[in-house]
């Protein structure tokens, strides 16, 4: 069974709007640097990862669906334990019902592929406190949820297509190490709530009619989880003696 393709202008238009984003974004958070040298609650980062997707396609997290993804970051930190974040996300999510042994799921034989742009804002809470002194080795584990906003474009497009960006809700936990001052390397799990049916482009009014093989379940919602490690730089403060 094959999805029919069309092209949709709204959606080239969303996706400029969204890259020119991105990139004004990037130019602040670059900016944000020599800033950040005065400061002691700033950090910067990047990380390198997979997405990895829920739904009617994939009804259960597989390690075959991962696909690569990164991010860029920055912290600020707000208190010892509470931490605000800026997160920029790219990536891409599978899906394949041959995957599965559902027979439903092997007699419908669909596959997708959506790229994915994010830009979240979340809350951290760190569970351990970070000392300023120089020979402590910090790490902690945390927690995080937030908003986000999300474009998707998936291939193949059906006639039922929907294309728009939509918020998400991430929530999610990780570690982090410092290694060696400022450098800390952390480990993360979040996963993306989208309210959408659509990220495999496959949902209820997918297509015409009432067979329930060629539309997708009404009551599950698709979600997306980024799993990845992060490199950041941390901006203390040095006081001199007086």
């Amino acid at each position: 069974m094959a999805y029919n393709s069309y092209h949709d202008p709204m959606a080239a238009r969303s996706i400029r709007d969204l890259g020119r984003t991105f990139g004004i974004l990037i130019g602040f958070l670059l900016l944000l640097v020599p800033a950040a040298r005065a400061q002691a609650t700033w950090e910067v980062g990047a990380g390198l990862g997979g997405m990895i997707y829920k739904g009617d396609l994939a009804p259960s997290l597989i390690p075959g669906n991962i696909r690569p993804a990164g991010n860029l970051l920055v912290r600020y930190n707000v208190s010892q334990p509470f931490t605000v974040r800026l997160n920029l996300g790219l990536g891409q999510i599978a899906g394949n019902d041959r995957r599965f042994n559902d027979p439903f799921q092997q007699a419908r034989n669909l596959a997708f592929k959506t790229n994915i742009q994010e830009m979240n804002v979340l809350m951290e809470y760190n569970f351990l406190n970070y000392a300023t002194l120089r020979k402590v080795k910090n790490w902690t584990p945390y927690v995080f949820g937030g908003l986000g906003l999300f474009t998707f474009q998936p291939s193949p497009q059906s006639p039922g297509y929907q294309r728009k960006s939509l918020f998400n809700f991430p929530l999610g936990v990780g570690i982090k190490y410092e290694f060696k001052r400022p450098w800390s390397v952390g480990l993360e799990y979040g996963t993306r709530f989208s309210g959408s049916d659509y990220l495999d482009n496959f949902g209820p009014n997918t297509f015409a009619g009432s067979d329930k093989l060629r539309n997708g379940n009404p009551n599950s919602k698709d979600t997306y989880t980024y799993i990845g490690l992060t490199l950041t730089y941390r901006f203390y403060r040095i006081t001199c003696p007086e």
